[in-house]
């Protein structure tokens, strides 16, 4: 699918200005370039052009609320001086997969001033003598490359700690969840409770019906032994016909 066509699907009945998210990945451009976005696109913080066959950045359009910009596994090679004049707030940047060979091809990164993290997996460039060095170097406002910061820690989930911030200030529905969780335990609780009086009682009434079983037999056993003996002892005679 072109990505013309995949970008007006992906609209969904929206005007571009209510766009924040746009995912065109696996579909293609006519000559490397990208297209089908607009300036109209002023509220887009997200983006991702994965596998799409893109060469170049430069039909960019502006972009001044792009944070996450993903471009992996497409043919760039350079140039990316686009990106700060069309994207200056990315804060993450993913080219993995593409034709980046030397330092001089991420050198115009230095521009954007809030990058934060930045993905070279299966570049040229990560072959590199000291490659890691070089680029925080380079890029001293980058913190975690290939999602690890110079001492080798992993950058964290972005999207799990926004979600567990949501929980701490009470506005996400962690409390919710929170509150549903308590009532279906009291719930367990309650059907826990029914069952064991329920068991208990049906254990005593089984009980009472042997013991009344018991006395019942006895009975039944005196009654045949009176018919067979008078209150002297003698044992009782048939009647005469």
């Amino acid at each position: 699918m072109e990505m013309k066509k995949r970008i007006s699907l992906e609209l969904r009945n929206r005007t571009p200005a209510e766009v924040t998210e746009m995912v065109v990945d696996n579909c293609r451009t006519s000559d490397g370039e990208v297209e089908g976005l607009t300036d109209d696109f002023k509220e887009l913080e997200f983006l991702s052009m994965v596998n799409v066959g893109l060469t170049s950045l430069a039909k960019l359009p502006s972009l001044p609320k792009l944070r996450k910009l993903e471009l992996s596994d497409n043919n760039i090679s350079g140039h990316l001086e686009t990106l700060s004049e069309k994207s200056p707030n990315l804060t993450y940047l993913n080219l993995s997969g593409n034709k980046i060979k030397e330092l001089s091809n991420v050198e115009a990164l230095q521009n954007l001033k809030n990058l934060k993290s930045l993905d070279l997996f299966n570049c040229e460039i990560t072959t590199l003598e000291e490659y890691r060095e070089s680029i925080f170097e380079l890029l001293p406002q980058v913190t975690y490359l290939d999602g690890f910061d110079q001492e080798d820690n992993e950058a964290p989930d972005s999207e799990a700690d926004a979600d567990d911030d949501e929980g701490e200030d009470g506005t996400g529905p962690t409390g919710d969840y929170d509150d549903e969780d308590d009532e279906e335990e009291e719930e367990e609780e309650e059907v826990s409770e029914g069952r064991e009086v329920g068991l208990s009682y049906l254990m005593k009434e089984k009980i009472q019906d042997e013991e009344d079983d018991d006395d019942y037999a006895e009975e039944e056993e005196g009654k045949g032994v009176e018919g067979e003996y008078l209150k002297d002892g003698s044992k009782s005679s048939s009647p005469q016909l």
